[in-house]
């Protein structure tokens, strides 16, 4: 989806989530061959934000309010209560949530490797969220 694409907020928050999701992919594939110096934490941060976005995305389209929350747990609740349909592993998108905020305050000990699988889980996601509104516009 380009900048001119967008028509609503499911297509910002769509938008937005690929610029998080590309920016995390740039930064993990810098940092791993040494061309840029910088806290890892920044890469989940953008892996966070993207998982938020996409969640918001897809609650947007399926016109659910949500709260002013960095919260992918509460926003994988609310696709549960609205019977909104997601992909299956979703619920280790949870463990992204400490970098919404402590990720650029504090120093947060993971394994960057995990950032490879939160990568294709976000690929998935997006993929799932994508035809979904594709489906639904048709």
């Amino acid at each position: 989806m380009k900048k001119d694409d967008i028509k609503n907020s499911c297509d910002m928050f769509l938008h937005k989530a690929n610029i998080d999701l590309n920016t995390s992919i740039f930064l993990l594939k810098a940092f791993d061959k040494g061309e840029v110096e910088i806290d890892f934490e920044l890469i989940y941060f953008h892996l966070q934000q993207s998982a938020e976005k996409l969640l918001k995305s897809l609650l947007s389209h399926k016109k659910i309010r949500v709260l002013k929350t960095h919260d992918i747990s509460d926003f994988i609740n609310l696709l549960s209560h609205n019977d909104i349909k997601h992909i299956t592993n979703i619920n280790e998108l949870e463990n992204l949530a400490q970098y919404a905020i402590e990720g650029r305050y504090a120093i947060l000990h993971d394994d960057l490797d995990d950032a490879e699988k939160y990568i294709d889980i976000l690929k998935q996601l997006t993929l799932h969220v994508e035809k979904t509104i594709k489906k639904e516009e048709n």
